[in-house]
């Protein structure tokens, strides 16, 4: 781990652990580890941070804190950070319900969910990162008037957080339910999305933004 370091930190191995156990490291003090105070944008489930790391080239007045459960895809994705030498992207190995934990109120200014397991079966609904639960958690660290961005190629998971963003404070933006044939502008392209799109699948694309009851 010392190999991709600043880039990257296990939340589990210095805290004390990742499912059900309390963390006792205090929100995390994002201007230090950036080194200044540029917006910062969140990627939960980055995978080996393709999308991360094309997204902090192009915007390099952006800082983009990109977390990860999986532990062997997080330490390519820094990696590839460290080699691009990207000082505006830092990784975190954590699991998504905690972040909440070590994100002061209003600290994140996007929020970008790309491809995230869509948990087909009802009873796993809970663990779907836009379920109700979820997107009270990212309320609680998005500022005021903030972006959450979703992509991907499961209809049924699309249509579930189309009704639970509508439900939970959030304006429905942007809709797209074929992308790459639409006017959004800017896209980057993640590994799945190559492979979707390589496959002929469309993919579908939300911008929301929090508002009120704050």
């Amino acid at each position: 781990m010392q190999a991709v370091q600043p880039w990257f930190a296990d939340i589990g191995e210095t805290t004390g652990g990742y499912d059900g156990i309390p963390f006792e490291a205090a929100p995390l003090d994002l201007a230090a580890i950036f080194g200044n105070d540029r917006p910062v944008d969140l990627e939960i489930g980055c995978g080996k941070g393709q999308f991360a790391a094309e997204y902090a080239a192009q915007n390099p007045q952006r800082n983009l804190l990109a977390v990860e459960i999986n532990g062997n895809v997080i330490v390519q994705a820094a990696e590839k950070a460290k080699a691009a030498s990207l000082g505006n992207l830092r990784f975190l190995r954590i699991g998504a319900q905690h972040i909440g934990v070590l994100l002061k109120k209003d600290s994140i200014q996007r929020i970008f969910l790309n491809f995230s397991c869509p948990f087909p079966k009802k009873r796993q609904q809970k663990r779907r990162l836009t379920h109700p639960d979820f997107l009270e958690l990212y309320r609680g660290f998005l500022a005021q008037d903030g972006l959450l961005m979703q992509k991907t190629d499961n209809a049924q998971l699309f249509e579930f957080s189309l009704c639970a963003l509508s439900g939970c404070g959030f304006v429905l933006r942007e809709v797209s339910l074929d992308l790459h044939h639409s006017a959004v502008e800017g896209n980057i392209m993640t590994e799945y999305e190559q492979r979707f799109t390589a496959l002929g699948q469309p993919i579908y694309y939300l911008k929301a933004q929090k508002h009120g009851r704050d």
